[in-house]
């Protein structure tokens, strides 16, 4: 069952502007624009639900970094480190509103998470977001009523 988020109520607070009749979004992360994508929308309005909704803290959060999955060059949409920063907290991928949540989906980021280690996974469309907690040694997530408080 998906998570009650609702990323829609936050897209007017997104800074963006136009160039050259491209639409850019400002990612407060990045300190920088990106072209706004379907999924650039829904990569910068969960950014804004972890920092105004979940207070977690914007010094502990990575936006698409590239890490090694496999032997293979993959790259992350967004991580949240723990408090020392040493550890990852939580792995969300993000999708664009056109894309089902799927298992594939939810392998996606289980891949990605044999190299992070994150305790919690998230996946989300931005009309739908699953979290589910990780637990080192298991091979099946569980599946999350509420979304984790950053600790």
């Amino acid at each position: 069952m998906p998570l009650a988020i609702d990323l829609l109520s936050l897209k007017e607070r997104l800074k963006t502007k136009i160039v050259d009749k491209t639409r850019f979004v400002w990612d407060d992360i990045r300190k920088k624009y990106y072209v706004l994508t379907p999924e650039e929308t829904v990569r910068q309005l969960f950014i804004l639900h972890l920092l105004e909704n979940e207070a977690y803290p914007k010094n502990k959060i990575a936006v698409e970094k590239k890490i090694t999955v496999l032997s293979r060059s993959k790259r992350f949409d967004i991580v949240v480190f723990d408090k020392d920063g040493k550890n990852t907290f939580m792995l969300i991928e993000c999708k664009s509103p056109d894309v089902a949540l799927t298992q594939d989906t939810i392998n996606q980021v289980l891949s990605y998470n044999m190299t992070l280690q994150a305790s919690y996974i998230a996946v989300t469309n931005g009309l739908e977001t699953f979290c589910f907690a990780v637990h080192t040694g298991e091979q099946n997530p569980v599946a999350l009523e509420h979304f984790p408080t950053y600790r």
